[in-house]
């Protein structure tokens, strides 16, 4: 006899026992019994396999408050030092902004973009006039 076989009359041997043992002190409807049979070899044959292991949680590269420098953001997924996150997340990681903000339990207003280079980009953007309205000529 194989080893396969003498673990399936194994695990038969115990799910009749088991069931018997249920069946002999609690009253079981005829019509659940094929369910309960069925539970409780599922069971037994599934602690045969190992459990799943436990979900590791990623500690970021740095501090949240430390990621956030006037020149640079730094990515908490690797610890690099970038002035744009946004392009580095879907590169590297298939992350959007909100996906590594909920991952990092971030706030909603966490910066993509590194403070002075926001600004910059602010600054170039008022100084050839977007973001006024244009005023039209009369005729």
């Amino acid at each position: 006899m194989d080893d396969s076989t003498a673990k399936n009359e194994m695990l038969i041997t115990l799910t009749s026992d088991i069931v018997a043992a249920h069946v002999s002190n609690n009253s079981v409807a005829v019509s659940d019994l094929p369910l309960l049979i069925q539970n409780v070899h599922a069971a037994l044959a599934g602690l045969d396999s190992p459990a799943p292991a436990p979900e590791v949680r990623q500690e970021p590269a740095v501090s949240v408050r430390a990621s956030i420098k006037p020149d640079y953001i730094v990515c908490l997924e690797d610890g690099k030092k970038l002035k744009m996150l946004k392009r580095h997340l879907m590169t590297h990681y298939q992350m959007t902004p909100e996906d590594y903000r909920a991952k990092w339990n971030l706030p909603a207003d966490y910066p993509m973009v590194a403070p002075n280079y926001a600004e910059q980009r602010r600054s170039l953007a008022k100084k050839i006039g977007l973001g006024t309205s244009r005023s039209r000529k009369k005729k």
